[in-house]
């Protein structure tokens, strides 16, 4: 299995969290990382993302740019635990998958992936990695790319 774990666009400020929107260049990033990533071998067949706003808005600028459904997924909040993620991962990904959410969840579960441990890596707006998982657990994922706006 392979995962793309990628981080919202740039967004502006709103008194309400969840309801942040993106900014347009929030939108011109993420246009761009989901087109090297159109580019790439690396295409999700499918995405999940928050249930925030600006992960919604996100994820539909790259599902329209790699023609791929995308569905929100309430675990993916920018506190949630990695390890409910990856529990998530482990019965019902599919094998070609995109995560869209927030730090700083998108560092947290890269490392856990990768390294067994959730102390995170900083991801900018709109940036995305890729995983490589044989198997689905705690240090089981090799890092393959990167892509950045």
């Amino acid at each position: 299995m392979f995962l793309l774990i990628m981080r919202h666009g740039e967004a502006g400020w709103h008194s309400i969290d969840h309801e942040r929107s993106l900014t347009d260049a929030g939108r011109l990033a993420s246009g761009a990382v989901a087109r090297q990533i159109a580019a790439s071998p690396w295409r999700p067949g499918h995405i999940w993302y928050s249930p925030l706003v600006r992960a919604r808005q996100t994820a539909a600028i790259v599902s329209e740019a790699l023609n791929c459904p995308a569905e929100e997924k309430l675990f993916l909040r920018p506190d949630d635990d990695p390890g409910l993620c990856l529990d998530h991962l482990v019965h019902e990904a599919p094998d070609k998958l995109m995560l869209v959410s927030h730090m700083p969840l998108v560092g947290s579960l890269a490392t856990l992936l990768v390294d067994s441990h959730r102390r995170g890596i900083p991801f900018m707006t709109s940036q995305a990695v890729v995983v490589d998982m044989p198997i689905a657990g705690p240090g089981c994922a090799d890092l393959k790319a990167q892509f950045l706006p």
